[in-house]
């Protein structure tokens, strides 16, 4: 029987608990907004993480935020071996995860047909 949970998927989420409490607590840059955590997905041998990551009300760039959050990465490993009992903390890589902008865009677009829709039905006539 297959366990329900992989060894790496009870890493990431030790690492996504402890990393969010450590960048609201450690980064105290306003340009970066509020930065979220939405997942990290850890590489089988444990060695290697992304983390992927939102902002909202930022007034820095994409760019600069993934810099600056890739900057402090040695701080974060330093705290997280000291709070995760791990043989070794996997190397940490920030990524913005554009999957929110991609759903904001098609909700966008689904609202758009619909407002198409219901305007041809109420005018017949003016039909291209």
């Amino acid at each position: 029987m297959a366990k329900e949970f992989s060894r790496s998927r009870r890493v990431a989420d030790l690492i996504q608990r402890e990393l969010a409490g450590l960048i609201q607590r450690d980064i105290q840059d306003h340009d970066l907004g509020m930065v979220t955590l939405s997942t990290i997905d850890v590489s089988p041998d444990l060695k290697n993480a992304k983390v992927f990551f939102t902002c909202i009300g930022n007034t820095a760039t994409l760019e600069q935020v993934v810099v600056r959050l890739n900057a402090h990465i040695g701080q974060f490993r330093h705290e997280l071996s000291k709070t995760l009992i791990l043989r070794s903390v996997p190397k940490l890589k920030f990524v913005y995860d554009y999957s929110l902008d991609r759903a904001n865009k098609l909700t966008s677009l689904i609202d758009s047909l619909h407002i198409d829709a219901s305007d041809t039905e109420q005018n017949p006539d003016q039909q291209d």
